[in-house]
């Protein structure tokens, strides 16, 4: 049943809570190392989506019927949460939020790049200028607002950032197949990954019990940037007319963002970021312009 107030209310919701995110993943690495922070914060999801199933008598439905079912799940947790957090939280734990996170909403463009080979799609030369604006917007923030001379603030930190989009990318090309409800599969997924968390934890990390401060974080991005935020959406898409009014909503996000990182980690947003951020965001809106003319025309 289409509610277009309803589905603008989920996803304003949802963006909201995207827009504290990098803020929480900064203030827990201070004090927990990026695998640490991935293995709690993946305990809590499943916590949390386990009783969300529960209370909503699924919890039957998200169970592996088959091998293959299970070895999908297995597959796709590899993918996501243990590889795009663990490389997601380390490129964090280098960069300023503030860099870190705008690089990371490129996962759009990355995306549509992988779709070529992946999904046999094309780019069309609109789709290719907006991809070129938006990576130049990455390079003037990794290199501070000086992109010509090519001096990145922190090399392998701007590589992590940019590589965890290409594994979020490959998940959701992987994930187009799976014929599982979105909140079953992610619980599946999570669960899976959980023991392979622990696993590198115990084999390349010296465990230890986090404090107070990386507790909280870690249950924060457990529960609502792996839990609460991908229920929203999903009520979000069900109520609305069309995905694309809602989609625009999600290009508040970053700028959302360095608001929340400004006052909550004290980072101060430097002018390259702003528009780098500016550069990033525009070849995003003109990428689904394209898209959408070309639904429309189809």
């Amino acid at each position: 049943m289409v509610n277009q107030r309803k589905a603008y209310i989920y996803a304003i919701s949802t963006v909201l809570i995207w827009s504290t995110v990098a803020s929480a993943f900064k203030i827990s690495l201070r004090t927990l190392p990026p695998a640490h922070l991935l293995l709690y914060a993946n305990l809590a999801s499943v916590l949390l989506l386990g009783v969300i199933l529960l209370l909503r008598r699924e919890l039957g439905i998200a169970l592996p019927k088959n091998r293959q079912e299970l070895l999908r799940s297995a597959g796709l947790g590899i993918l996501n949460p243990f590889l795009y957090y663990l490389i997601l939280l380390q490129a964090y734990s280098l960069l300023p939020a503030q860099e870190a996170q705008p690089l990371n909403n490129t996962w759009a463009i990355t995306l549509s790049i992988l779709a070529v080979p992946f999904l046999k799609q094309k780019l069309s030369l609109p789709e290719i200028f907006a991809i070129l604006v938006s990576y130049f917007g990455v390079v003037v923030i990794s290199t501070h607002g000086e992109p010509f001379g090519m001096n990145f603030s922190d090399p392998f930190g701007v590589a992590l950032a940019l590589g965890s989009t290409i594994v979020w990318a490959l998940y959701w090309i992987f994930n187009i197949r799976d014929s599982r409800p979105p909140l079953a599969g992610l619980f599946m997924n999570f669960l899976c990954a959980l023991p392979l968390t622990l696993f590198y934890c115990l084999v390349f990390t010296e465990m230890q019990l986090p404090d107070l401060t990386g507790f909280l974080g870690a249950v924060y991005v457990g529960c609502f940037e792996m839990g609460i935020s991908f229920v929203l959406w999903l009520q979000a898409l069900k109520y609305t007319a069309s995905t694309a009014k809602i989609s625009s909503i999600a290009f508040m996000l970053p700028f959302f963002s360095l608001i929340m990182i400004h006052f909550l980690v004290g980072e101060e947003i430097l002018p390259s970021t702003f528009y780098g951020l500016v550069l990033i965001v525009a070849g995003l809106f003109l990428q689904q312009i394209v898209k959408n003319k070309a639904v429309d025309a189809g």
